[in-house]
């Protein structure tokens, strides 16, 4: 089977084109090619698969072989794998498990992924709990470079008011005009170099109770993102755009 790594600010995926629908694989068969000892090493594999009405269907696995929910930075991976593929040229139209996304590949080769509308953000004192296409716990911290993310992360994700799925955990901290975000991530048990969803939660969280229009630049342990959106009231979020690089790094069989 032939494969493809790309990754978006360190968040790393295999890719693989299954529009002819011949490729089926179990949980194990997932988990063990995304192993970074005994495989080839990922924090999640994707299917492209043919989807009537849009250019491509995007079906997200995590590390551990599950099906997950929306991967923002995946979502700009498949949007240049499908580049690559000749399937669209600088605009996709693609579906994923929660619901349609637009994303367009700029000239600068950043591309920009519509996320869906954020409804129901409940702030509480001192973190932010929202769905952003997953499900994201925000958590302001002092000094994010020396927080015990794993520890935290895998503490807070596996607190009973989150339970069955679990939620993701993204320790945030405003430095030098960005936001420093990093993430614990589900079904990878373990920090990521970047988050898509989660540094799109951090940054609607920053804006805590306002309204308006933002633009945010965040630092992430991978590189740097941009998110912007508008706040027509203070617990939603529209138009929100998740902005940055995705990355072809090698193609294989396995």
């Amino acid at each position: 089977m032939t494969f493809y790594k790309y990754h978006g600010t360190g968040n790393d995926f295999i890719l693989i084109d299954n529009r002819d629908g011949k490729t089926s694989l179990s949980t194990t068969q997932i988990a063990q090619m995304c192993h970074r000892r005994f495989g080839i090493g990922a924090d999640g594999l994707m299917l492209l698969e043919h989807a009537d009405g849009y250019d491509f269907r995007m079906v997200y696995y995590n590390a551990d072989g599950n099906e997950s929910t929306m991967c923002g930075n995946g979502g700009r991976c498949i949007t240049a794998f499908a580049k690559h593929l000749g399937i669209i040229d600088a605009r996709a139209r693609f579906l994923a498990i929660d619901g349609p996304h637009m994303a367009t590949i700029k000239e600068n080769g950043l591309i920009d992924l519509k996320m869906n509308d954020v409804k129901d953000i409940n702030i509480q004192d001192g973190y932010t709990l929202l769905n952003t296409g997953s499900p994201h716990y925000v958590l302001w911290v002092n000094d994010v470079a020396n927080t015990n993310v794993y520890a935290g992360g895998k503490s807070i994700r596996n607190r009973p008011e989150y339970q069955p799925g679990g939620t993701n955990v993204n320790f945030v901290q405003s430095l030098d005009g960005k936001l420093s975000v990093r993430t614990y991530e589900r079904g990878v048990e373990d920090e990521t170099l970047s988050c898509g969803t989660g540094v799109t939660a951090a940054a609607i969280a920053a804006t805590c109770n306002a309204t308006g229009d933002y633009k945010t630049a965040i630092k992430t342990p991978g590189g740097d993102l941009e998110v912007s959106f508008t706040k027509n009231t203070p617990l939603s979020a529209t138009h929100v755009i998740l902005s940055g690089p995705a990355v072809f790094v090698f193609k294989g069989e396995v």
